[in-house]
């Protein structure tokens, strides 16, 4: 009577979402290697509003252990360089011309230990943005029981098809800890 009632789709959209909003956040955690997508979060005062980093700029990556910026217009030079510095990645920028380099410093055993707790932090977030999905989607099930659109039996078993959901999407969330917390640490 109330298949069509119940969408477990919006349920697993919502948490398939806090899963990619956590991998967006773990790629903003800089490890010993480069990634153009650390400089992501950045934003730079240009032409009297901020933008994205990438909207003033061309980001590649030509080494291993090295970004690189290729400002388009030569005057935001200086703001690129000074949001890089300011971001707090500990990152020295090296400005030539409209090219700015961006050395990725090896990381110390104290930092690697900061960065894991971080990203536990951003991790345990995720968890409590799924269960928050869960918690709504049982509570949607209860209204629709109390309001004689859906029998019991049918609750219990949306019940357990969101908790199965739940839990696989916390796995997934686990790995994505694991293997992030793998990457952190390795020297």
């Amino acid at each position: 009577m109330a298949d069509d009632s119940f969408d477990i789709d919006d349920a697993e959209r919502r948490m398939r979402g806090a899963l990619q909003s956590l991998k967006q956040e773990f790629a903003g955690l800089r490890t010993g290697r480069a990634s153009a997508s650390l400089l992501d979060p950045l934003v730079v005062e240009a032409y009297g509003q901020t933008m994205p980093i990438n909207q003033v700029g061309t980001v590649g990556v030509p080494e291993p252990r090295m970004l690189t910026v290729q400002v388009w217009d030569k005057g935001m030079v200086s703001a690129v360089e000074k949001a890089i510095r300011n971001s707090g990645l500990g990152l020295n920028p090296n400005v030539d011309g409209t090219l700015i380099r961006l050395p990725i410093p090896e990381l110390n055993q104290e930092r690697r230990t900061e960065l894991t707790k971080i990203a536990s932090k951003y991790t345990e977030q995720a968890r409590i943005a799924v269960r928050n999905v869960r918690r709504d989607a049982m509570d949607e099930l209860k209204r629709l029981e109390k309001d004689a659109h859906m029998s019991q039996d049918e609750h219990k078993s949306w019940g357990e098809k969101v908790q199965k959901l739940t839990d696989k999407i916390i796995g997934e969330i686990d790995a994505a800890l694991a293997h992030k917390e793998a990457e952190i640490m390795q020297v």
